[in-house]
């Protein structure tokens, strides 16, 4: 546009609209405001609120027609805007009904259903309004449309029926009740019409409705319970026993429910017939499983406590006990705990055989697993499931070859390249004795022996040759037992005993000298011990002094010695046993010195049995002295922990050796003074003044030996003594100088 254009009068400049000018900041603003805050501020503000329409008083029929039209205008127009607004609807056809315009409040529930004719609450306003203008054929008539539409809403025939009733027009009800039933409605529709007919007695019709009812719905158990308690109810004892028959008839022993069989076993009980509900609650725990029986043994040990005998009482509680087994075993089949319990349990009742043999064919099933299959530990509850099963079928079944090969699949299915059960193979042995067939329990035993050559395997066979009195192959067992583990010392002697019981003293005494020269043994001193005593029963002494020798250059232990000593006792050989005691003392002065203690009691003991009073005195004088001292302890860290009191022994000769080893050190110390002072006389120097070191070292000693006191007469007397040799030394070495 030019600048003359635009100064036409008449010609406006056009306004362009202003760019929005863009926002810089797009960060939400401090203070947010939300719908519900607008909302919440509107109405407590109030300002939505309409105020309410003043109050008008009608005095004028035209008025009246005015405000009829006007309110009218209203209703149409709101069901001009949404016809499917049903509440419109029924508030329009209320209105016509509160002015007393019934026809019209007829025509508006007939266009509403011309709308929605499936409506339940147009319909179920539309009867109410005319039941409240008691137009009963009219509500009829909708309730009959209304049936027909819809036969399955539960309403309009509730509201038809007690409308009916109401009106006491009971053949009408219960014609009405009767077109409901032929739909074959729920069970709730069933349970109203039989209660409609309880309230008018009508037992008969009542029955009738029941039988009908169970036609339909007898899956439900409940329905047939309710029936044998109404017919119980009534009197009617026959028909409520008829009522649990029929029921147990329909399920049939596929699918019987424990609900029914507890219901009966009740109502039998409470017609005092006990034999009857017995066998039902048998009948039930011996066809329904055993996840499904907790109810039926709940009632049946009730029953039994109230009216059964003690025997009655056993069994139930037996059968609880076996479910429980049961369900245990089933849980966790390597729970072979719960095994042994259930097994005994059937065995202590005498249960059938059969059934206890499948017990145990269903434990021993459960082998351990592969990944414990390799340690011993997880097969020893299990082998014992096989050991009972043999002894079963041995001891109360009778079953001997059953029993044998139960003991063939055991030792078939333990994987003896691994490890064994000497037991198994020593039961079955003896099984095979008890059945007379001696060959078969040598060949099981050498079986075993060539597998797995355990010593509880060889000890058994012995023993059983032994009871035999098959020596020598006694001792071809023994030879290959110590084969296979030369360094048991028990097995040597009970070789040895067995010669020795024969009267074959050289063999014995072989075994014995093979048996100590062995390098390696588990308990060597039973096995010399064995060895000395048999030289001792066999009286020769000599020998047992000889092996004493022997033993003692092996080993210098106390009891060895004292061992020898009292042998010298025995033998009234108290001069030998007397040496024996003095090279024992001489030999364990380094020893602790409660060994030293023991061996001079027994010393002790040996010269007060001897008699000879020199002897027993010169072993008192060489009795020790019990002191009481104390030392320092410390913890494993290192720390100091306190002191503590402990008692120990001065033996007399420890401390004559201590002092001849003083004497001869005051004697180096004296020859050095003197060496000192001819050095110094020649010198014409002074000769030195010698210290008292003796106390000093003393001193010295007792801290390096860590003793802070000691007996007190002891050291009393010792320091006495201490005092007087160094005031001596001292005088002698002023004399020496003089």
């Amino acid at each position: 546009m030019s600048d003359d254009e635009a100064a036409v009068p008449g010609n406006k400049p056009i306004r362009l609209p202003k760019k929005a000018a863009k926002v810089k900041n797009k960060a939400p603003a401090p203070l947010q405001i939300t719908a519900e805050q607008l909302l919440r501020e509107a109405k407590e503000r109030e300002l939505e609120l309409i105020p309410p329409a003043p109050k008008t008083k009608i005095t004028d029929p035209d008025e009246l027609k005015e405000y009829q039209r006007k309110k009218r205008k209203e209703f149409e127009d709101g069901i001009r805007k949404n016809r499917m607004q049903l509440a419109n609807w029924i508030k329009y056809g209320k209105w016509e009904e509160s002015i007393g315009e019934v026809q019209r409040a007829r025509s508006v529930f007939e266009r509403a259903l011309d709308v929605d004719h499936r409506s339940i609450s147009i319909w179920l306003q539309y009867a109410e309004m005319e039941m409240r203008c008691k137009q009963i054929n009219h509500a009829r008539n909708v309730f009959d449309r209304a049936i027909t539409i819809m036969p399955r809403a539960m309403q309009f025939w509730l509201k038809y029926s007690y409308m009916e009733e109401v009106i006491e027009n009971i053949p009408g009800a219960r014609q009405i009740f009767e077109r409901w039933i032929e739909w074959e409605p729920p069970e709730q529709a069933w349970q109203t019409y039989i209660n409609f007919e309880l309230r008018y007695k009508e037992i008969d019709r009542a029955r009738s409705v029941y039988q009908r009812f169970l036609h339909v719905h007898g899956t439900n158990v409940q329905n047939w319970i309710k029936y044998a308690k109404f017919e119980e109810r009534n009197g009617y004892i026959g028909n409520s026993r008829a009522a649990y028959e029929r029921a147990m008839e329909y399920f049939g022993e596929e699918d019987i429910n424990e609900t029914v069989l507890v219901a009966f076993a009740l109502f039998e009980e409470r017609q005092k017939e006990h034999e009857r509900a017995r066998a039902i609650f048998k009948y039930g725990l011996d066809n329904l499983p055993s996840s499904r029986t907790e109810e039926i043994f709940k009632h049946y040990t009730q029953h039994e406590k109230k009216f059964g005998e003690r025997v009655g009482i056993e069994d139930v509680i037996i059968s609880k006990r076996k479910t429980q087994y049961e369900k245990m075993v089933d849980e966790n089949g390597y729970n072979y705990d719960a095994w042994f319990d259930y097994l005994r349990l059937l065995e202590n009742e005498e249960t059938d055989r059969e059934e206890v043999e499948d017990v145990y064919e269903r434990a021993i099933a459960n082998v351990p697993p592969h990944s414990h299959f390799q340690e011993k530990r997880y097969w020893r509850r299990y082998i014992y499931l096989w050991i009972n099963y043999a002894l079963y079928e041995e001891l109360v079944a009778k079953d001997y070859e059953r029993a044998r090969q139960v003991y063939k699949a055991c030792l078939d299915i333990i994987p003896h390249k691994i490890f064994t059960f000497a037991k198994v193979w020593i039961l079955f042995a003896h099984f095979e004795i008890r059945q007379l067939d001696l060959n078969a329990a040598r060949k099981i035993l050498g079986v075993a022996i060539g597998k797995c050559p355990k010593d509880k395997l060889f000890r058994a066979y012995i023993d059983l040759e032994l009871q035999l009195r098959e020596f020598d192959r006694c001792r071809k067992l023994y030879e290959k037992f110590l084969e296979s583990s030369p360094e048991s010392s028990q097995t040597w002697i009970k070789f040895a005993e067995l010669e020795s019981l024969l009267g074959d003293t050289d063999r014995a005494r072989a075994v014995f000298t093979i048996a100590v020269q062995q390098p390696a043994l588990d308990m060597p001193e039973l096995l010399w011990k064995a060895y000395i005593d048999f030289e001792i029963a066999s009286e020769e002494h000599e020998k047992a002094r000889d092996l004493y020798e022997t033993l003692l250059q092996r080993t210098n232990h106390i009891k060895v010695w004292i061992s020898m000593a009292e042998f010298e006792q025995t033998i009234e050989n108290f001069e030998g046993a007397r040496k024996v005691y003095e090279k024992a003392n001489q030999s364990l002065e380094n020893a602790e010195k409660e060994e030293r203690l023991m061996l001079l009691e027994a010393w002790k003991e040996c010269e007060v049995k001897s008699g000879d009073e020199e002897a027993l005195k010169r072993v008192e004088t060489m009795m020790p002295k019990k002191v009481k001292k104390r030392r320092q302890i410390q913890t494993e860290d290192g720390v100091d922990a306190g002191w503590e009191e402990y008692f120990d022994y001065i033996f007399p000769q420890d401390q004559s050796a201590k002092g001849s080893f003083k004497l001869l050190e005051a004697a180096a110390r004296w020859k050095r003074q003197k060496e000192e002072a001819a050095r110094a006389a020649q010198e014409g120097l002074d000769a030195p003044v010698p210290e008292r070191e003796e106390e000093q070292e003393e001193q010295e000693e007792r801290v390096r030996e860590g003793d802070s006191d000691t007996d007190m007469s002891s050291s009393s007397s010792s320091s006495s003594s201490d005092s007087e040799s160094s005031s001596s030394s001292d005088s002698d070495s002023d004399n020496d100088k003089e």
